[in-house]
């Protein structure tokens, strides 16, 4: 099968679960349900596409596990999250909003547009699996990967312990990956998807992807995921402005030393 064939193949592939997606969160009643299609989503894709590619097995195969895995753990991940809470406020303030039309607008606004950002990111998975080999990039790639997904994991662990604990309401996680980046997760997330590049960029065509992390990126540090979750904290958090003063937004970094107030 060719590429241009798989590309097709997995557009639909991708509306298809977005859709299906959409009426378990009608059965649910939970609109939050998109959240753990994320993650299944880039699972899937790199399902479907492994089989089909003509690269290197041990290029499609790595390509394939490493998405496997990152989609799965954050799917299950952010169910569990959202597990016995009510609905997401930003899903519920959707639905208030848009009153009898709701579920229309919702599977419009939500879930075919995570579906073709998914679709689109998922372009070096994708591209992978038709590329030439390993290669230096390639496992340069694999190191980004296993970075970002340390990062992401061990941030995801360290914010559920610090929500655990009764003393932690009201506070601010400042401590572990913390410390040093204001969203370790949002990072390694980056992280991922750039070290899944790599690994695509065994061929032109692949290279060519670029755009693909760069949006994943974006959307992270200054679309819907960084920006959103501090304008709700600075709110919640008495202590938050000073942990934004001293801490990187981002990338990694000493704290900065400020002075007393």
């Amino acid at each position: 099968m060719g590429l241009g064939a798989l590309v097709a193949i997995t557009a639909g592939v991708t509306l298809v679960a977005a859709t299906a997606t959409f009426g378990v969160a009608r059965l649910r009643r939970r609109y939050d349900t998109v959240d753990t299609f994320w993650g299944l989503g880039f699972a899937i894709i790199a399902a479907v596409a492994f089989p089909f590619g003509s690269g290197p097995l041990s290029l499609r195969l790595v390509t394939a596990a490493l998405t496997v895995v990152w989609g799965v753990r954050l799917a299950v991940h952010l169910h569990l999250r959202n597990h016995g809470k009510p609905e997401d406020p930003r899903y519920a303030r959707m639905v208030e909003r848009a009153g009898d039309r709701a579920a229309g607008r919702l599977f419009v606004r939500v879930y075919l547009f995570q579906a073709v950002v998914l679709w689109f990111v998922s372009l070096p998975v994708q591209f992978a699996m038709y590329g030439d080999g390993l290669g230096v990039l390639g496992w340069i790639g694999v190191a980004v990967w296993l970075i970002g997904f340390a990062f992401e994991t061990i941030g995801d662990v360290q914010l559920r312990r610090f929500k655990a604990d009764p003393a932690s309401r009201g506070q601010v996680l400042d401590t572990g990956l913390w410390r040093y980046t204001r969203h370790p997760n949002y990072f390694g997330d980056a992280c991922v998807w750039w070290g899944l590049y790599l690994l695509a960029c065994s061929t032109w065509p692949g290279a060519a992807t670029v755009l693909s992390p760069v949006v994943m990126t974006f959307t992270l540090a200054r679309g819907t995921g960084k920006p959103m979750l501090e304008k709700g904290m600075q709110h919640t958090r008495p202590g938050y402005a000073r942990y934004v003063e001293r801490t990187s937004g981002f990338f990694p970094l000493p704290p900065k030393r400020l002075t007393p107030r």
